[in-house]
């Protein structure tokens, strides 16, 4: 069992930067790749960007590819999304997940577990 505990998100205008992060419980967290996902209202869960579990793998959607930027630290069992160069178009419900069968992974139906998501808002 894992939980996951979202920070980060809030308000901030078009061009800015804001940083996500999400913390695991339990002894296993470097066991599990880690992904981000964002729901827009009316629209259904999206990939983001996800982390292989030794962090040597990243996937971004082309969407934000060049602007976000995924890590994690397995010794403090968190994931972290830094965002810069923010569009109103990102504006989204932004969720953690991890999985733990593949070494990476980009759909939201792999997801074993879920943090309880974080609104980030873009302001043009």
């Amino acid at each position: 069992q894992v939980q996951l505990v979202q920070s980060g998100g809030g308000l901030v205008q078009a061009g800015g930067s804001l940083r996500l992060s999400c913390a695991a419980s339990g002894r296993t967290f470097s066991s599990y790749a880690m992904g981000w996902f964002r729901q827009a209202p009316g629209k259904g869960r999206d990939f983001v960007s996800a982390i292989s579990r030794s962090g040597d793998m990243t996937l971004y959607a082309d969407s934000v590819k060049g602007r976000f930027t995924i890590s994690r630290d397995n010794a403090k069992n968190t994931v972290h999304l830094q965002m810069d160069s923010l569009k109103p178009e990102d504006t989204a419900v932004y969720y953690c997940a991890a999985h733990s069968g593949y070494e990476i992974f980009a759909l939201a139906a792999a997801a074993d577990y879920w943090g309880q998501g974080t609104q980030v808002t873009v302001s043009s």
